[in-house]
């Protein structure tokens, strides 16, 4: 739930609010002849703005500060979806992932990377046949890649590519 456009948007409608009120309020007054001068309705005025202008200015600050924060949820309710698809099947088409989620192939890349970089996904992805692997953090320990079975050191955290086949392989404290 993002309260902060709520917020946002309730801030500037009663700020618009105030100055279209204010505005009214003193047509009428000037309408039935209630002001000798001008100086009057000028004031009522200024008054309206400075009392207007905050409300109106923190409404949109938290418009689009709750803008960004919907767009940064979003982002990161589809690593989520992306990390349940792996670790419930095992293995995923990162075209099947990238469909799935509406997003391009470099995203899901991209999503990939922070999820390691979190210590929450531990697997390899072959970019050759494009397929996405979830293996525990004790299957990828020792010598050997999971794709090629190729000799090499797993040891660490973070990403190793496999001198052989060029499966990255992502490894989790």
């Amino acid at each position: 739930m993002n309260t902060g456009k709520i917020i946002g948007l309730i801030l500037v409608v009663v700020g618009v609010g105030v100055c279209l009120l204010s505005v009214l309020w003193v047509g009428a007054g000037y309408a039935s002849d209630n002001y000798t001068n001008l100086a009057a309705p000028i004031l009522g005025l200024g008054i309206a703005f400075i009392l207007a202008a905050p409300l109106v200015g923190v409404g949109v600050f938290m418009l689009v500060k709750g803008q960004r924060e919907a767009a940064e949820f979003a982002e990161v309710e589809k690593e989520r979806k992306l990390l349940g698809m792996v670790q419930a099947q095992g293995q995923v088409r990162i075209s099947d992932a990238a469909l799935e989620l509406n997003a391009s192939r470099d995203q899901v890349k991209a999503w990939v990377y922070d999820l390691v970089n979190k210590g929450l996904f531990a697997g390899y992805i072959n970019w050759d046949e494009g397929l996405l692997h979830s293996r525990d953090a004790a299957q990828l320990r020792g010598n050997k890649c999971p794709s090629c079975s190729g000799e090499m050191k797993l040891a660490g955290k973070g990403v190793v590519e496999c001198p052989y086949c060029g499966a990255e392989i992502f490894l989790t404290g």
